[in-house]
């Protein structure tokens, strides 16, 4: 699996698909790997930051920068593992995870209050000024009983987005 230019066995496809807690079918494992083998345009099997930036929706992505750190040189287990959180098949909490580590930009295992900012800036750019944004992190951040020098953690960060009420459909297409 290592080398893109091999093909993938059954117990490749098997080992990938329970890695990514059975998120894609052996067909979409497939379909993931060809992908894969056209973004690894050196062969080395591994995917580098510029190549996932020669995606296109990718590249436009306001998150871009930041999902960049989380996925330049995966290979393709890891390739597959990562775009699992954007399967239908995904549940609520591997989504949650997901976006955790989105804003956990140091990867510490905490989100500050300048995380999240810094988020809202990636996703609001210049449409709303940055004194708006504090104050609607703030707001959200109280109401789950939270303030702005609170490091929140993975159970918190799971709270505040279920007293949110967000509801999470993201899929990733794989043809």
């Amino acid at each position: 699996m290592g080398n893109t230019s091999s093909m993938l066995t059954q117990y490749d496809i098997e080992e990938v698909q329970q890695h990514c807690n059975n998120a894609f079918s052996q067909q979409e494992i497939v379909s993931l790997y060809e992908r894969f083998c056209q973004l690894d345009r050196n062969g080395g099997g591994f995917v580098s930051g510029e190549e996932f930036l020669s995606v296109p929706e990718f590249a436009v992505n306001p998150l871009s920068q930041r999902l960049l750190r989380m996925l330049d040189g995966l290979n393709f287990k890891e390739f597959v593992a990562f775009l699992s959180a954007f399967s239908p098949r995904a549940t609520v909490q591997q989504k949650i995870e997901f976006i955790f580590k989105v804003y956990d930009s140091d990867g510490n295992g905490k989100v500050t209050f300048n995380d999240m900012l810094d988020v809202l800036h990636d996703l609001t750019g210049q449409f709303i000024s940055e004194q708006q944004r504090e104050q609607v992190l703030t707001k959200v951040l109280e109401e789950a009983g939270y303030n702005k020098e609170s490091l929140l953690v993975m159970s918190d960060f799971v709270k505040i987005l279920g007293s949110s009420g967000l509801k999470m459909e993201v899929e990733v297409p794989v043809d």
